[in-house]
């Protein structure tokens, strides 16, 4: 199974429809165990929705919950704010105020006149962070999450000053398909329209889930991770899917100002951890913390080590008091 599920050639040739021998490596992972049932993984953060509009007519969904320092946790692509069920309740409890929102185009946000590039929803993240006074925060962007989080803070400062830290999850600063052989091939499947037609088979579905988890597959997470993917409309979103590739900010991280740590999956094949080193080696004194097995569904997989790494950033330190005569 895992030699079948190793990098691109299994995408190409289960794309293509292999057969019965991806049946049989489909029927395999469905019968693999769940850390967490699909019924907890289906269900979306709880808090209460607020709506967060932009100049250009997108309206931006979020939710928020909790009290004390501010999360904002930014998905990644063709997904949505639900991922972050596990990590914003864990949160909650260590005492955290957590804030997720659906990045524009997806799930439950609109998408305006400005489109889903780059520059468009760096604006986003400044408008989040401000409609919801984020001070002493922290902010978590996971693959498209991460690689817009990055432009955010270069193009607006001001966002480094609400922020006690910045972590960078199973993302990339651009050039996605450096060292990265599997997005050289599912990332034009997914510009055609043949993934998704092919997700949306049995074994295809199963597989393409795989494809996306570490060394131990769940079938749970797969369902879920199939079903919020199938529900997007990825058409109006290639321009951010063509940015990937497209853009380059490694040599500009330099400019970062925040504390930052970088966390990947040792088996993450869709950002692969020579991405995660090269954003390590370049924000200054960036920390990089390596999860072993785990894919890029790193929110699922990796639950326990974000919340811990969010956890670890010290707070600022008060202002000093005058001292008494």
């Amino acid at each position: 199974m895992r030699g079948l599920l190793a990098g691109s050639a299994t995408l190409a040739a289960t794309a293509a429809g292999c057969g019965l021998a991806a049946r049989a490596v489909a029927t395999e992972i469905e019968r693999l165990p769940d850390p967490f049932p699909y019924e907890r993984l289906s269900r979306e953060p709880e808090g209460e929705e607020v709506s967060v509009a932009r100049p250009d007519g997108t309206v931006l969904r979020a939710i928020v919950a909790g009290q004390g320092p501010p999360v904002v946790l930014a998905h990644g692509y063709g997904v949505s704010l639900l991922e972050w069920n596990l990590v914003a309740q864990a949160l909650r409890a260590r005492g955290r105020r957590v804030i997720v929102f659906d990045q524009r185009g997806h799930e439950g946000s609109t998408l305006g006149q400005d489109g889903a590039g780059s520059r468009a929803m760096a604006g986003d993240y400044a408008a989040v962070l401000e409609h919801f006074g984020v001070q002493d925060g922290v902010l978590v962007g996971h693959s498209m999450g991460g690689f817009v989080a990055i432009r955010a803070l270069l193009d607006h400062p001001r966002l480094a000053p609400r922020l006690r830290g910045l972590v960078l999850f199973a993302t990339w600063a651009g050039r996605i398909y450096d060292g990265a052989p599997q997005n050289r091939l599912q990332i034009p499947l997914l510009e055609s329209g043949l993934l998704q037609r092919w997700a949306r088979t049995r074994t295809g579905g199963v597989l393409f889930g795989a494809i996306q988890s570490g060394k131990r597959p769940s079938p749970a997470m797969i369902a879920v991770y199939r079903e919020v993917f199938l529900r997007q409309n990825h058409r109006p979103l290639l321009p951010i899917l063509r940015a990937f590739a497209r853009e380059d900010r490694y040599p500009r991280l330099g400019e970062v100002r925040v504390p930052s740590i970088v966390m990947v999956g040792s088996a993450d094949r869709s950002t692969p951890p020579s991405h995660s080193r090269r954003l390590a080696a370049g924000i200054p004194g960036a920390r990089l913390i390596t999860v072993p097995d785990a894919g890029h569904m790193l929110n699922w997989e990796g639950c326990d080590a974000l919340v811990e790494a969010v956890t670890s950033f010290p707070p600022a330190s008060p202002p000093p008091t005058p001292s008494q005569s």
